[in-house]
Parts: C-alpha cells; sequence; structure tokens
C-alpha cells in the first residue's frame, strides 16, 4: 500500500523516498508503520530513522485502509437544550484530560454536534455520524440513558465510554467518582463541626453522580444518627441559578439548616449569593461544602470546602479505557473503574476558624475516600 500526500495536484510519495533511503520494499516500509510483527527490529529501526529523517509520517487514509481504523475518537456531550455544556468547568477539565489522553495514544477527538440537523439534512442519529466519520469509539457525557439515540448507539458494534453514566458489559464501559463515598465525607465533616441540622442542595436524580452523592448524604445521617428533616432535600441541575433558588427554599424552612451540603461547587457558588441575598453570612449562619472543587472554589467569598474529585484524571481514564475497547475487541466485561475523591478544607465550613493555618501555608485539610475498581 502507498500512502500519498497531494498538493494541487501533484502527488509526493514520502514512502517511497523512505523506502528508497531505507534499502526496502514500499511494502515493508507500510508493514512497519502498521506493527506487523514479522519485520526484523533491525529493519525497523533503519525504516524508523529514515522516515524521521524525512518526517514522515502515514496518513490517516493508509492507517484507516489497513487496519480498518481512523484513529478518530467522538465525543458527545451534552447536559440540555438550556445549558451551555462546554462551558460548564467540569466538563471543561474532563475534555483536558481526554485531549490528553487519546493524544498520547496516537488518536484525536471529534467533538459532536447535538442539536438535530436542519435543512431536510435528515433525522438527529449518533450511529449514522459514527459511519460517516468512521470513528472508532465515543465517549459519552452529561447524557440521559433515556435518549432513544444514545440507546442506538450502545447497542452497536461501537465502542463506548461513559462518564458519570452507568453502563456496562458487551462494547462499552465506563468511569466514574467516588460520589457516594465524597457525599458522606461531606456530611460527617459538617458533622464533626458540631452540626446537626444539615441539609442538601442535590443535583437532577436522573444521572448517576446526583443520585449516588444524595444517597451518600442519606446513608451518612444515617450512620451518624442524626434525622432526616422535612424539607431538607432539594434538588437543583448543577447550575448556579438552581442552588440560589434551593438554598432560598431552605432558609424559609421554620427549622433552618445550620449546614447545608450542595452537590456541585456552581450550586453552592449560587447557594453563597442566596445566604447573602437574605443578610446571613456563610459560615457564620450557614456553613457550606460543595463538590468538584472547580477552578472558582478557592476565588469564591468565603473560599469554598468543597469534595475534589479529580476531573483530568477522568478524562484520562476515560481515553485509556475508551483505547482498550477500540484495540482490544476480544476483551469481554470491560473494567468499570471509580476514581477516589478528597475533601478539601477551606472557609466556608467554618473549621478554619476551629483549625488555624501555619502562616503561609494553604489553608486545607485533606480526606480522602478510597479508590475502587470493579468489574463490569
Amino acid at each position: 500500500m502507498v500512502a500519498e500526500i497531494v498538493f494541487g495536484g501533484t502527488t509526493i510519495s514520502n514512502i517511497k523516498d523512505v523506502a528508497e533511503l531505507s534499502g526496502v520494499s514500499v511494502a515493508t516500509v507500510s508493514r512497519v508503520f502498521n506493527g506487523y510483527a514479522d519485520v526484523s527490529e533491525k529493519t525497523k529501526r533503519r525504516v524508523l530513522e529514515k522516515a524521521r529523517e524525512l518526517d514522515y509520517a502515514p496518513s490517516a487514509a493508509a492507517r484507516t485502509l489497513v487496519k480498518q481504523r481512523s484513529h478518530l475518537v467522538g465525543v458527545v456531550l451534552f447536559t440540555g437544550e438550556d445549558h451551555p455544556d462546554l462551558q460548564h468547568p467540569f466538563f471543561q477539565e474532563v475534555l483536558v484530560g481526554m485531549k490528553h489522553g487519546v493524544g498520547a495514544l496516537g488518536y484525536d477527538l471529534l467533538l459532536f454536534a447535538t442539536e438535530v440537523p436542519g435543512d431536510n439534512r435528515g433525522p438527529h442519529s449518533y450511529v449514522k455520524r459514527v459511519r460517516h466519520h468512521q470513528i472508532d469509539g465515543v465517549a459519552l457525557m452529561g447524557v440521559s440513558r433515556d435518549d432513544l439515540e444514545i440507546q442506538r448507539l450502545l447497542e452497536s458494534e461501537t465502542p463506548v465510554i461513559t462518564i458519570d453514566l452507568e453502563v456496562a458489559g458487551g462494547r462499552s464501559s465506563y468511569v466514574t467518582s467516588d460520589n457516594l463515598g465524597g457525599a458522606r465525607l461531606a456530611v460527617r465533616h459538617l458533622h464533626s463541626l458540631g452540626h446537626t441540622k444539615i441539609a442538601t442542595i442535590a443535583g437532577p436524580q436522573r444521572m448517576k453522580p446526583s443520585a449516588d452523592r444524595l444517597i451518600g448524604y442519606r446513608t451518612e445521617l444515617h450512620a451518624l444518627g442524626l434525622p432526616s428533616i422535612p424539607g431538607y432535600e432539594q434538588e437543583g441541575d448543577f447550575y448556579l441559578d438552581s442552588g440560589e433558588a434551593a438554598m432560598r427554599t431552605l432558609l424559609a424552612l421554620p427549622e433552618r439548616p445550620t449546614a447545608v451540603f450542595a452537590a456541585a461547587d456552581m450550586m453552592a457558588a449560587g447557594a453563597i449569593r442566596a445566604v447573602d441575598a437574605a443578610g446571613l453570612r456563610v459560615p457564620d449562619d450557614v456553613a457550606l461544602v460543595g463538590f468538584d472543587d472547580i477552578q472558582i472554589a478557592p476565588m469564591l467569598s468565603p473560599a469554598l470546602t468543597t469534595i475534589r474529585q479529580d476531573k483530568v484524571g477522568l478524562g484520562m481514564a476515560a481515553a485509556r479505557s475508551l483505547i482498550e475497547l477500540i484495540e482490544r475487541p476480544e476483551e469481554l466485561n470491560p473494567p468499570v473503574l471509580t476514581l477516589p475523591v478528597e475533601l478539601v478544607v477551606r472557609a466556608s465550613c467554618g473549621a478554619t476558624r476551629r483549625q488555624p493555618a501555619v502562616e503561609g501555608a494553604p489553608r486545607r485539610r485533606k480526606e480522602v475516600a478510597p479508590r475502587r475498581r470493579a468489574r463490569g
């Protein structure tokens, strides 16, 4: 097979140049670049050395024809029509991790449009887009399992990795953080500061991270022997405005909570705004713990105590898992990976007043939930 590059109608056969300088056939050069085992190490080294001298790399088309791969990974990110999904700081960091992860393994990312095509271009279909772009595998973020097109994609032969969406078996698997354990850490920390009236601003319960964090909140309340108080579970959507609205509701309760666990830092930021608007203060009147540790968390006023998840690490783990699904199609039941989380203590919970930080040292304390690895 000859890999060619075309400029203005003139064809330059770089692979022929590599073959001539290496003293081997074009077919041998092709076999070197496509990983065949029947080429001697001495020949491989000579071919690769000459290729470097010529700054030659085989075309994507050549690799695709030989290995039936495009080395393209699709990404579907959708958090609802009213939400700027790409602007959410959590997804931004996960995408950075995915870019690093797939890039290190020789792949590129293609971000899928989630809008329904207009101009009579046919129905919306992820499977159709996978085939059109010759995508090797797909990563899913923020989507719903109830989406019919997501179901069709999962039922296809396409390798699929999801982030925070529980699927497993066949050609799919998922990576997530220890959301349940992180929520328990948050409640336990607030209780250790003397709080017994602990409320939560949960995320949308159709999403696995939200459901797990609410379960963790309830589990730790029960373990600590704390009562479940009516109205103390409010639901938001992971964005600022919903956190503000939920906190206003909590502050209006006859038995106002003294502490709140917000299941996302963006909602915690909204909660701080609601407390300020009510003429109260965090943490004097309401202690607050978030989840995610996004970049603005330490810049809020007060700085936000939160459960840190490794967002870049999630993206990198998803990338590695997806490439493994692509390159090892014979493996059944690919592993499900759960990354650990940690408690980062800042001012919003009030703990730094009781435990003054050493001058010049960061005001935070870490407590880590253990890493778990399971088989899907």
